[in-house]
């Protein structure tokens, strides 16, 4: 059976600092007629998953804009131009600039955030041997962030809460909730 879509023609929206905006016509498969597909380019982030020895999770506070709401979050940021050679540099940066330490890290997943119309492709890190940095790097001067330190439990409620509500945060903490049942290593 086949599935690809055949591009037929791509209309520019938006061309932003952090993501572009396309609407492509395609056509669909085995020729069952023709679509729209509105489309969003991201350069691709990176996100970190910090456990502290005494088994806590390091989490920011911080209002995002497009939900009107603040939210608990693990460290994060989308990958600068020429990042996506090294996105590990890149989750190290971030770990830096949002919490202050620096650890050794291991990549858990990649992931894409939204398939059906973006191809925000996402690095999940696992932050082991978390080390507190004397003077840190700056957080980014349009970011106001809150240091967070939650047990499982803790994060749990969160999420039922509603004050976890980012998919990477999620998906992370059900990562840590596998390697303290056993299921992963």
């Amino acid at each position: 059976m086949n599935f690809e879509e055949k591009t037929l023609s791509r209309r520019e929206i938006f061309q932003g600092r952090v993501f572009q905006v396309a609407v492509d016509e395609v056509e669909l498969p085995d020729g069952k007629g023709v679509s729209t597909r509105e489309l969003v380019f991201h350069n691709g982030a990176v996100c970190v998953l910090p456990l502290t020895e005494e088994n806590k999770i390091l989490l920011v506070k911080q209002f995002r804009k497009a939900i009107e709401a603040t939210s608990l979050e693990i460290p994060a940021g989308k990958l600068e131009v020429g990042e996506n050679a090294d996105p590990k540099a890149a989750a190290l940066r971030e770990l830096e600039e949002e919490i202050g330490y620096r650890a050794d890290l291991e990549l858990l997943y990649d992931f894409y955030t939204a398939i059906g119309f973006c191809n925000e492709k996402v690095k999940l890190y696992l932050a082991r041997n978390l080390e507190k940095v004397a003077n840190p790097r700056p957080q980014d001067e349009d970011e106001t962030l809150a240091l967070y330190e939650l047990d499982l439990d803790q994060a749990l409620a969160a999420i039922e809460a509603g004050e976890i509500c980012d998919a990477k945060t999620i998906m992370a903490i059900q990562y840590w909730q596998l390697l303290e049942s056993g299921t992963v290593s």
